[in-house]
């Protein structure tokens, strides 16, 4: 599935929000979306998948506009994973699982065996078939996650977005979740706040600063200092780690750059 944005603009109570924003996420590959909190990162998201409709600009996936299309032909083609996706009722892990079929059903079509084979196939690809009989409610988070995630493959979707499934989980559950994403081998288009999993998952970076995209690229090409310290505002050393052999970014302090001032200060004066 190939998903392209095209200057996509979006105003709200006046402001503008995004800014003729351009996106691509071509089929198979692992697209990142990062940047300062409020620089427009869930607006996009939410543009591209229906949820606010851009003031301008044009978002396709395999060249037909989104907005042409019926709810259901858009849930057939794109799978979402929203960061605010709470469930109210509750109801078991399979059940919830199998609501993503309801993408390839007529009003009142009963479940088939079929689709009880994909929910099935679901679970076990997310690790989640010993939860099955769970309340959604008494998860963990990385272990909801992980349910979202089954029900988001059992719509058989080749585009899945995702608005920072990482946010407030444990490390351990961070991987597992990103491992999960990277071996689905589905277009993905992720937010993500954590710049060191960015670098590490991510075919390709969009940074986006204010509305607008800042850089875009390889993590190679965009992850540098001179990008986080202009974008993030903070100080940084960016180096190849030795065993991932991806970009590492590590974060000074304000007071460690200031330490570091007076030590070169100290050493100029000698």
């Amino acid at each position: 599935m190939n998903l392209i944005a095209e200057q996509v603009s979006v105003m709200l109570d006046g402001k503008e929000i995004l800014d003729h924003v351009d996106l691509q996420a071509k089929p198979g590959t692992f697209v990142g979306l990062i940047g300062p909190n409020g620089s427009g990162k869930s607006t996009l998201l939410k543009s591209i998948y229906r949820v606010r409709k851009p003031d301008a600009g044009l978002v396709t996936v395999d060249g037909e506009d989104i907005y042409q299309l019926s709810p259901r032909q858009t849930a057939q083609r794109m799978a979402v994973v929203r960061q605010e996706g709470t469930v109210e009722f509750d109801f078991t892990v399979r059940e919830i699982v199998l609501m993503g079929r309801s993408a390839h059903k007529r009003l009142f079509q009963s479940d088939t065996e079929e689709d009880f084979s994909l929910v099935e196939r679901a679970l076990a690809r997310t690790g989640m078939q010993a939860f099955a009989e769970r309340s959604f409610l008494s998860l963990s988070g990385g272990e909801k996650q992980r349910v979202l995630i089954a029900r988001a493959l059992v719509q058989e979707a080749k585009l899945l977005v995702l608005d920072e499934p990482t946010n407030h989980l444990d490390i351990r559950y961070q991987l597992q979740i990103m491992d999960l994403l990277k071996s689905l081998r589905l277009t993905v288009l992720v937010a993500l706040h954590d710049l060191n999993i960015a670098a590490t998952y991510c075919d390709r970076i969009y940074v986006i600063q204010e509305g607008r995209i800042a850089a875009a690229g390889t993590p190679e090409q965009v992850l540098n200092p001179e990008m986080l310290r202009e974008v993030f505002g903070v100080e940084t050393e960016v180096y190849v780690h030795p065993k991932t052999g991806k970009k590492h970014i590590v974060f000074f302090s304000g007071m460690e750059m200031s330490e570091q001032r007076k030590d070169a200060e100290v050493s100029t004066a000698l």
